[in-house]
């Protein structure tokens, strides 16, 4: 019987990653090229894609075609993608409270709480606010391959 893969929660800061270079963009190619080998799998919350195209629309260096290509590339994937209801619409109110954060930051921490699983970020600003062991920088990935 096969064993099923490690899941892991990454935020938009992650995924930009894979499609810009930028620091820590190694890092970030690290966590898709396992999730492409099936080593992990990825969740997230479903405003990620809006973000990292968000992101990436106000890149100079990402034209509009290419920003399409992106969107296409990021439904391909098929990453695990929460809605933001019950349980997971209550906790992320109250991390946005308790940590003096965004609502959209607090979604991907609150999905990783909820579900036991790591968060990975790129966001320094974040993880200074936050601190404690789900929410982890990127840098900190290490591959089980």
């Amino acid at each position: 019987m096969a064993r099923e893969a490690p899941v892991i929660a990454v935020d938009s800061s992650v995924i930009v990653k894979w499609f810009s270079e930028e620091q820590n963009t190694a890092d970030a190619l690290r966590i898709r090229d396992d999730y492409v080998a099936r080593v992990i799998d990825i969740a997230s919350v479903e405003l990620l894609n809006y973000e990292v195209l968000n992101a990436l629309r106000y890149a100079p260096d990402v034209g509009i075609e290419e920003l399409k290509m992106i969107a296409s590339s990021l439904e391909g994937y098929q990453i695990r993608l929460y809605e933001l209801l019950g349980e997971l619409s209550t906790r992320c109110i109250d991390n946005s409270h308790r940590y003096g954060i965004s609502i959209y930051d607090s979604a991907y921490l609150s999905l990783g709480e909820l579900e036991d699983m790591p968060v990975y970020t790129a966001d320094e600003k974040l993880l200074r606010k936050i601190g404690g062991d789900r929410l982890r920088h990127v840098s900190s990935y290490k591959s089980t391959q």
